[in-house]
């Protein structure tokens, strides 16, 4: 991580935990928002006004969070207007870098071989992790925002005189049942899968366990309709579809959550094809780059051996290519 701009040999990819051996996430530290007319949004600085060719968005394809933001990306049909950089898929000694592996990209703006570059040259004192997404203006030279729920939601509203959609990822009538639905989502199973493979103890573990479960099961009988919120795509559902495309290939093994496979639900799994069904999602993922960057993470596989992709999900992908 960065320590006042400066970056520490002693970092880890496993992040803090507390007295109880519980995994914590960094909370993200630029939340500047976009905005279809510059004004400030709900945090943040304003200045940062909607305009096509403007904003750069760097992400990784393993990374459950960055890809919440390309979903949202192409289902409001930004594709055209917000550029991608991908970077590596395996986490170094420096973290992110660019290119050095298919599908990675080097960095076009600065030649940078480090994400966490962008982030001194955004903040030459920052501390912290350097993680992804990171949304960056190019004109300003200046990172905007490092939080995948801010960047879904600018997408949703801030670019619509530039690009039409009929998705609304945030309905305003449902607005109050998608914040609780969110948050029970991110704690018992979006992080819930990551505090049972970086827990510290036997403990944590089989309270992570026992959550991402309850959640999975509450979400089985939930979906007797297309999506959560009924008959369209809201941002709960790339919320909830980008831990289910992970979960059999990575988080099953891996993090030994393994009571059961997303293969083992009916209507989870044809609620993951339905979404792999909708225009670009299946380009939003990408199974060599997941599978090589959770199982290069060296506390939890220290002989880098990765295993087949499942056969279900091999198929589940290709009936979609």
């Amino acid at each position: 991580m960065l320590v006042n701009g400066k970056w520490s040999a002693d970092w880890q990819p496993v992040q803090k935990a507390d007295d109880q051996g519980q995994f914590i996430r960094q909370i993200s530290g630029f939340r500047n928002w976009i905005t279809a007319d510059g004004s400030p949004g709900p945090t943040g600085e304003g200045g940062f006004k909607a305009e096509a060719g403007r904003y750069r968005l760097y992400v990784a394809l393993i990374c459950p969070w960055a890809s919440r933001t390309l979903m949202a990306r192409k289902l409001k049909n930004l594709a055209d207007l917000i550029p991608v950089t991908v970077v590596n898929p395996t986490l170094g000694d420096q973290g992110w870098s660019f290119g050095g592996y298919p599908g990675a990209d080097d960095d076009p703006l600065f030649g940078y071989s480090h994400i966490h570059q962008l982030y001194t040259r955004a903040d030459a004192d920052h501390t912290g992790r350097a993680t992804v997404p990171v949304l960056w203006d190019e004109h300003q030279n200046v990172l905007v925002n490092n939080e995948s729920a801010d960047i879904v939601r600018m997408f949703d509203t801030a670019f619509e005189s530039l690009a039409s959609s009929s998705v609304r990822l945030y309905p305003r009538e449902f607005a109050d049942e998608i914040d609780a639905l969110n948050t029970r989502i991110y704690e018992k199973l979006n992080n819930g899968v990551y505090r049972a493979g970086f827990a510290g103890s036997q403990g944590a573990h089989d309270q992570a366990v026992q959550d991402v479960f309850e959640m999975l099961d509450e979400l089985e009988d939930r979906l007797t309709r297309d999506y959560l919120f009924g008959s369209r795509i809201t941002e709960s559902d790339i919320r909830l579809f980008v831990t289910l495309i992970r979960f059999d290939a990575a988080y099953h093994g891996l993090f030994k959550t393994n009571r059961k496979r997303i293969a083992d639900y009916p209507r989870l799994s044809a609620y993951l094809q339905k979404i792999l069904e909708l225009p670009n999602i299946r380009a939003t993922v990408n199974m060599d780059h997941i599978t090589r960057g959770y199982y290069s993470i060296k506390t939890l596989n220290p002989s880098g051996i990765r295993p087949g992709l499942p056969d279900h999900i091999a198929k589940l992908l290709a009936f979609n290519d």
